[in-house]
């Protein structure tokens, strides 16, 4: 009932195929016209595992027909609508409705960030979706902005791709094969190789309003072994971009399934949002068991199981599961945000003692960067440093200090400040001791900021927040300038200052706005594993 040939190819007796428009979890997405009725549709060719036997791919076969013909059943105006389901050439095929306008993703990296009262729309409507899903026993298990489209012209969000969808109760690709989906969107009891349930959805949501509000997940690392670490242990608190919406983000990013916000709430609390511009509390409170409003950096030791309440065996599950991951082909979905001082400037540039061309390019237009403050502990407590994590060493630098750079990276010397340069010097940590000054950390890097477009061509978008490390006063300071040259393009600083042991210590990572995730991960490890030779 179909043919194949001259680059047209027609599934069904009806659908034929125009092009590819996309690729989603588990297959190709095409655009193509329903002959039968005259109407243009978007048709999903799930991928099958050809490494299964004959037996096994039947059953694999089944269980996404079975699937897919479950969310054909759901109807809700901000879930995609599923015309048809084919078999074709032992293939199966979804056929769903053809949204005009690109997915939030898209928008995201086009655009930016939305802001609160668009992100809490986007939630609410999303929250529709979730319920009519749940309530069908159909879980999405890949909620993130490449799988919500906005429609063009009406704004209308769209949930899509239940490609990997589960019906509960069924046997699942999860549990007999490999782990699916996009790990920094993907609930900790899932990546700690439990089974999920409906709650791992609204964990999804969490981290989506997050991703919406400030340009990328929270959970973005440069590894998997660091995404699975960061979504299953580490402290996490969201900029100030998220704060408007905390209150739901709060209780959606709760690891404790049973712990975490209703959906219910979750849609009351929206609600309250949009009519009146501020969030209610919850009707029940949520500790910051996963969340606080201020950003701490990575911690890279992975603390005991008893700190996060789980399980040596879950330990375990996990380790296991960073093997097994790392095997298989898993889209995720990166949203690069970005990553420059006076005292920034490596050796070389304006402002520096000596000269030396810089060998950075980048492509990528300037996009807004998440205002971020580091803030560890309120209490003077000593904390015994972590080791370099995956892809960095310990840098014992004759300045008298240690941290972790990354390998390959070389060091510099300019006046007082040390650099450690990746090739190319496309990406710079620098580091300057000195003296105490009076007004602390903030006063220094306020004055820093003032001379910022002296210093730095086309500064922009600077930001000074007070705020402490370790318990001690320090001062965080971001901004985006455009770099000292047309080749090196526009650039993105992260900037954290403070005093100990009558010292002042000035830590920043320079990268390229469009690789500052990879800028902010250098920053974090940088800071995080920071330790002076002489103590305080």
């Amino acid at each position: 009932m179909g043919t194949e040939g001259d680059n047209v190819r027609v599934i069904g007796g009806r659908y034929r195929f125009e092009a590819r428009i996309g690729r989603g979890g588990m297959g190709v997405v095409w655009r193509a016209s329903d002959t039968l009725l005259g109407r243009q549709v978007a048709v999903k060719e799930l991928g099958l595992d050809d490494s299964l036997s004959e037996d096994d791919a039947r059953q694999q076969r089944e269980r996404m027909l079975r699937e897919a013909r479950a969310v054909a059943q759901l109807r809700h105006p901000n879930i995609i609508v599923v015309h048809d389901v084919v078999l074709h050439d032992e293939h199966p095929y979804i056929v769903m409705e053809l949204i005009s306008g690109g997915s939030l993703a898209d928008r995201i990296a086009r655009q930016g960030p939305v802001d609160a009262t668009e992100a809490a729309r986007i939630g609410l409507a999303l929250l529709g979706a979730l319920r009519v899903a749940h309530a069908a026993g159909v879980l999405h298990r890949d909620l993130k902005p490449a799988n919500v489209l906005i429609e063009a012209g009406t704004g209308r969000v769209v949930l899509t791709d239940f490609g990997i969808a589960q019906v509960e109760g069924a046997s699942t690709l999860t549990e007999t094969g490999g782990f699916v989906g996009s790990p920094e969107y993907t609930a900790p009891e899932r990546m700690a190789g439990e089974r999920a349930g409906a709650g791992a959805d609204l964990w999804s949501l969490g981290v989506l309003l997050v991703a919406v509000l400030t340009g990328e997940s929270p959970f973005r690392r440069d590894s998997l072994g660091g995404i699975l670490h960061a979504v299953v242990y580490e402290e996490l608190r969201p900029p100030a971009e998220a704060e408007p919406l905390l209150p739901v983000i709060q209780g959606l990013l709760q690891r404790e399934p049973a712990r975490r916000m209703p959906l219910d709430e979750a849609e009351r609390l929206l609600r309250a949002y949009i009519a009146t511009g501020a969030t209610p509390q919850p009707a029940v409170p949520y500790a910051a068991d996963a969340l606080r409003p201020t950003y701490t950096p990575t911690r890279y030791d992975v603390p005991p199981a008893a700190r996060r309440g789980r399980s040596p065996r879950v330990l375990l599950v996990a380790a296991a599961l960073v093997a097994a991951v790392a095997g298989a082909a898993i889209a995720i979905a990166v949203l690069l945000s970005q990553q420059g001082t006076g005292d920034n400037a490596p050796p070389g540039s304006p402002g520096s003692s000596s000269r030396r061309p810089s060998g950075s390019a980048s492509s990528a237009s300037p996009s807004p960067t998440p205002t971020v403050t580091v803030t560890r502990r309120e209490t003077r407590t000593e904390t015994p440093r972590a080791s370099a994590p995956s892809g960095y060493r310990i840098a014992d630098d004759p300045g008298g200090f240690r941290l972790a750079v990354p390998k390959g990276f070389r060091r510099e010397v300019d006046g007082p400040r040390v650099f450690y340069l990746s090739p190319g010097d496309t990406f710079r940590i620098g580091i300057k001791v000195t003296d105490t000054v009076g007004g602390g950390p903030g006063e220094a890097q306020r004055k820093s900021a003032a001379d910022g477009p002296k210093n730095n061509p086309g500064y922009r978008a600077g930001k000074v927040t007070d705020t402490t490390h370790d318990g001690r006063a320090a001062a965080l300071w971001e901004f985006t300038w455009n770099g000292f040259s047309a080749a090196e393009g526009a650039r993105h600083t992260v900037d954290l200052c403070w005093e100990q042991g009558g010292r002042m210590y000035d830590v920043w990572v320079s990268a390229p706005v469009g690789e500052a995730g990879r800028g902010r991960a250098h920053f974090d490890a940088a800071v995080d594993t920071f330790v002076p030779s002489a103590g305080d």
